[in-house]
């Protein structure tokens, strides 16, 4: 064999297995360790801006080409104060967050929507396996309190949920369990939880509409003293399951588990339009509960259903 025909052979197969080894190799950044610190700053890594005037600073990122689950530091507006969040941005194929002058980012969960943080902000996975959220000048404002409960990691799943997990894999904290105003597919509402919508688009804090469950039901009030019920979804017959009563967003329903859990048929449920993509639930500033689509085509995000104005039925 000749020492050319050597030479360009070994250059095909470098550059064979090079190819190989680019498209096996992960471009999202779904996890995270102990003692890991992040800072709300303008030169962070993964910090888009959109035309919308909203910011993220992406921490974590799930998957990679179109609507994907992030959590980060987003704002909104002025941009003078933040949430830390989980946020669903379209991405590209090596799970960069593409800017489409529609595909504005959709928040799902915060967790200081009463107590939003400035610039220079940290959010900090602790060696004790606490997450901890400091504003700018080091003051507390939020934490997991999860401190030495063998958390050993932090993940966001393929389904939104932000979690804390020891060494058995074993979920010790969750976002699914701190709902604010928010489903998304897949995810359950129990009894003693509840949706609170924000004061408006813009103004995070708890406004005037939440949503609950009950063992009667399905119920939207006006938090006003006392509660005005304004929704309500009756359930009849006996409780049958240990568990507490719950809802579900599944594709194509929302699925009241009352008396039952589970496997078990729901005991009601509200018609959905079965999702083409990305789909999440949303209790509105004006009490509304609607279900928001991103579009294929780049169409961006749509209402596809007010879950209040849509017939129900019972089983």
């Amino acid at each position: 064999m000749k020492p050319s025909f050597i030479s360009g052979f070994c250059l095909a197969f470098f550059l064979l297995v090079s190819h190989y080894s680019v498209a096996g190799q992960r471009f999202d950044y779904p996890t995270a360790n102990l003692s890991t610190t992040w800072t709300n700053a303008e030169s962070a890594p993964h910090s888009v801006s959109f035309t919308d005037g909203s910011t993220v600073r992406a921490i974590l990122l799930r998957g990679s080409y179109g609507p994907r689950f992030a959590c980060g530091f987003y704002c909104n507006g002025t941009c003078t104060s933040y949430l830390f969040a989980i946020f669903i941005v379209q991405t590209n194929s090596g799970s960069g967050i593409v800017q489409p002058a529609i595909g504005f980012p959709q928040v799902v969960w915060s967790a200081n929507r009463d107590r939003p943080v400035k610039l220079g902000a940290t959010l900090t996975l602790t060696p004790a396996g606490e997450l901890v959220l400091r504003d700018a000048d080091g003051s507390r404002v939020w934490s997991t309190n999860t401190a030495r409960k063998s958390v050993v990691g932090m993940n966001i799943t393929d389904n939104g949920n932000l979690v804390l997990f020891n060494a058995k894999n074993k979920i010790v904290w969750d976002s699914f369990n701190y709902p604010t105003d928010s489903l998304v597919p897949g995810q359950k509402l129990f009894e003693g939880q509840k949706l609170i919508a924000g004061v408006s688009p813009t103004n995070w804090s708890k406004g005037l509409y939440s949503l609950q469950v009950t063992n009667r039901g399905l119920f939207a009030y006006l938090e006003s003293k006392p509660h005005r019920v304004y929704y309500r979804y009756l359930i009849k017959g006996t409780d049958r399951s240990k568990e507490r009563s719950y809802i579900r967003f599944l594709n194509g329903s929302l699925a009241l588990f009352i008396h039952s859990a589970e496997p078990s048929r729901p005991d009601g449920s509200i018609p959905v339009p079965r999702a083409s993509l990305s789909q999440y639930m949303k209790l509105m500033s004006d009490g509304h509960l609607k279900v928001l689509e991103w579009q294929s085509g780049w169409s961006g995000w749509k209402v596809v259903a007010d879950l209040f104005g849509v017939p129900r039925r019972s089983m």
